[in-house]
């Protein structure tokens, strides 16, 4: 199998945490993957399929190793945690 190289431009990587809808369309169009946005406390309260989602994202991350912090900003780990409201 071969591997697939992927590199994110502009606008394909959110400031806050993830991929942006960009970001995410490209990465479905290379990989034939399923990526789907975040969900926030507010969204997981509407829907028990994303609350789930959420749950599930936020056990698995949060067990992550890795620093949150690295000179003085958030590492991406700790922006995708933010986004998720873990």
């Amino acid at each position: 199998m071969k591997s697939i190289s992927l590199s994110l431009g502009r606008g394909e990587k959110s400031r806050t945490g993830g991929l942006t809808a960009k970001g995410r369309a490209k990465y479905n169009n290379a990989t034939g993957s399923k990526l789907k946005a975040p969900v926030s406390a507010k969204q997981a309260s509407k829907s028990p399929k994303d609350a789930n989602r959420r749950k599930s994202f936020c056990a698995r991350m949060s067990g992550v190793k890795g620093p949150m912090e690295k000179n003085g900003k958030a590492t991406r780990k700790a922006l995708a945690l933010r986004k998720w409201n873990c």
